[in-house]
């Protein structure tokens, strides 16, 4: 049977839609592969890591009737992307293996059984569903996500706190020693939800979000002049989340656990503030950096009427030193920062300027855009 047969970069996208999940090595074999199911010429592709799962369809050709199969994902599209986009490529399938075929080039794969792939059972206590627009979604994404701890023995911190209510959509990430929240008013009342998103789910939205503002028709539906994106569709249940977007469903297991009060963790009080340029401030960390080490990333910001002095050294004794005019009449302060957090706030925001607010040495700081009242960042500092 002729399982598919389409434009390779019709077969590429469809797979890398639901790709990301999919890791080499695993510890069942059957979950390195992609399910697909064909009726007629209607193609569904499902992966699954046993906590995420990922369903798309597309119409790829074929032959007509049904048939299902789990191959090799990775493989799979390492193998098409060596062939040309726009060259017609089919997949027949006979026994227990599959022959991938393209101009003069042929693949012969190995497969695993269909009903051996253990798809994730839904929760059965699914909310009502609300939606956002995905670029809406997506922005706060991008504006919080490096915050979110790595492997923190912290579990609940893996990840970010996910808060809808009313017409208030929250994101919030910490590792504990910076916090990110970013905040969007959206023209429609959600449901009461508070939920803590993993890391893997985080990014794999982040891939696949789309906040593409070149669709006129789009932008047209909005009214308002600004394409906002499709929307996603969202519903969680006690454990467990459901995304529908573009086409795609997606659905995660939730982090369980206590989020920190973030509320108390943000500065309200500082008398100290400077808004300068974000891109020039970027770039004097960035070159004071080079001379960090691995393993200590210190920097140390001087304010002084009028002036920042940028400053990091090394165990080698090399220094380097950078000064910015800036706009300031507070009082003179001198602190420590991880280089890192700085720069990471810094790259992932859109903004041309930034305000810093500071109270004293040994105080966090907090980071706010003069554009979006929704955003914060406060960074805790460190000896130096």
């Amino acid at each position: 049977m002729i399982v598919l047969k389409a434009a390779q970069e019709n077969i590429v996208a469809t797979l890398q839609a639901v790709a990301g999940i999919v890791e080499r090595r695993q510890t069942l074999p059957i979950l390195a592969n992609v399910l697909l199911r064909k009726d007629g010429g209607r193609i569904e592709c499902i992966t699954s890591d046993l906590e995420i799962q990922i369903r798309t369809s597309a119409e790829l050709g074929g032959d007509s009737g049904s048939f299902s199969t789990t191959i090799g994902a990775r493989k799979l599209i390492d193998i098409l992307r060596t062939l040309p986009a726009d060259q017609v490529v089919s997949l027949s399938a006979a026994q227990s293996k599959v022959t991938l075929q393209g101009g003069k080039s042929r693949f012969t794969l190995q497969t695993l059984p269909a009903e051996d792939f253990p798809l994730v059972q839904e929760a059965a206590d699914f909310g009502p569903a609300f939606s956002v627009p995905q670029k809406t979604l997506k922005g706060l994404i991008d504006q919080v996500h490096f915050a979110m701890a790595v492997h923190d023995i912290r579990y609940y911190l893996n990840g970010i706190l996910f808060v809808a209510e009313g017409k208030t959509l929250t994101l919030v990430a910490t590792d504990g020693h910076r916090l990110a929240l970013a905040q969007a008013t959206l023209a429609i009342e959600m449901p009461r939800q508070e939920v803590i998103l993993p890391r893997k789910t985080v990014l794999e939205l982040q891939r696949l979000l789309k906040d593409d503002k070149s669709d006129k028709s789009a932008a047209k539906d909005a009214g308002d002049g600004e394409f906002q994106g499709a929307p996603i569709e969202m519903r969680f249940a006690g454990n467990q989340a459901k995304f529908n977007f573009g086409g795609m469903e997606f659905i995660t297991k939730l982090v369980e656990g206590k989020f920190p009060d973030f509320n108390r963790v943000i500065p309200k009080n500082h008398k100290n503030h400077v808004t300068l340029g974000r891109v020039p401030l970027l770039s004097g960390l960035q070159r004071a950096a080079i001379l960090t080490s691995d393993k200590f990333k210190g920097v140390k910001l001087s304010f002084e009427p009028g002036t920042l002095r940028i400053a990091a050294s090394n165990a080698e004794q090399e220094e380097a030193k950078e000064e910015l005019e800036i706009d300031y009449a507070g009082d003179s302060i001198e602190i420590g920062f991880n280089i890192t957090y700085l720069m990471d706030v810094l790259g992932n925001i859109s903004q041309d300027r930034v305000t810093i607010s500071l109270q004293d040495t040994n105080s966090s700081a907090l980071l706010t855009v003069p554009e979006q009242t929704g955003f914060k960042y406060v960074v805790m500092p460190m000896r130096i």
